[in-house]
């Protein structure tokens, strides 16, 4: 099998003072890919930023203190690129892909918006940009027999089932129809496959992210806004797709939980 994770870490310096670490020791993931890890790696206890047993790559923003993304794995990636080509987003720790034999995968972190604001418009710019990206990427991909996994926080509820409330943030980022037609064309007009959702088409959820306010995770009010999203050969081989949910609120390092699907080689 052939095992990755994907987690929003929510601040990867505080996550591990509360059990990543151990997390991290224990999963038998061939890839981790992590967001909004929110440090520079020379701010990274060396546990973390170079465990035992990993390659890593870590692609931090030039603004301090926002974003990130990480990409840990078992075999020394072939090739790594940070970002995927735009002036505007390269450098803010965003997204970063590494080749492995036979498959690329990539850590996404896509913008969160707020209707109304400079965030929403970013977030726009970001998805326009990003779609063409994809496209190219499974051009490129198929030309060299390759796969590709784009795994990360996508920061938009695709469907009703994704998220509990759903009625409620019809006009709220994250759920927005124009933002759900987007994902809608990653699958539909680019051609990937969201693994999650194919392994479990009629299920509520599974949720990746609860919040922090309120009762959201003791009463399961989450969003699944966190995805594999594949190209369909690998797709197809997709064997399981499980949260890590913790099993109580005292025990979670992250508002997100690890998202791991393990597929057939």
């Amino acid at each position: 099998m052939f095992t990755v994770t994907t987690v929003n870490v929510n601040g990867l310096r505080a996550a591990a003072k509360k059990g990543f670490v151990l997390w991290l020791e224990a999963t038998g993931a061939d890839v981790v890919c992590l967001q909004e890890v929110r440090a520079e790696p020379a701010q990274l206890p060396e546990e973390v930023r170079e465990p035992a047993g990993w390659h890593t790559v870590h692609a931090p923003s030039s603004a301090k203190g926002r974003a990130g993304v990480s990409v840990y794995s078992r075999q020394e990636p072939e090739r790594v690129r940070v970002g995927f080509g735009s002036d505007e987003f390269d450098a803010s720790g965003r997204y970063v892909e590494v080749d492995l034999p036979g498959v690329t995968v990539a850590s996404l972190y896509l913008p969160s918006g707020e209707v109304g604001t400079e965030r929403q418009a970013e977030k726009e710019r970001f998805m326009k940009e990003f779609l063409a990206y994809l496209v190219e990427l499974l051009a490129r991909a198929a030309v060299e027999g390759r796969e590709v996994l784009v795994c990360g926080d996508w920061n938009i509820a695709h469907r009703e089932a994704d998220l509990k409330n759903w009625k409620s943030n019809t006009k709220n980022s994250g759920f927005l129809p124009e933002e759900r037609a987007w994902l809608s064309r990653v699958f539909d007009e680019a051609g990937y496959v969201d693994v999650v959702r194919s392994l479990h088409p009629d299920a509520t959820g599974p949720y990746s992210w609860w919040s922090y306010r309120g009762k959201a995770f003791d009463n399961d009010a989450g969003w699944r806004i966190d995805y594999v999203v594949a190209t369909p050969g690998i797709a197809a081989r997709a064997e399981s797709a499980v949260v890590e949910r913790a099993t109580d609120y005292t025990l979670r390092w992250s508002d997100h939980a690890p998202v791991t699907v393990a597929f057939r080689v």
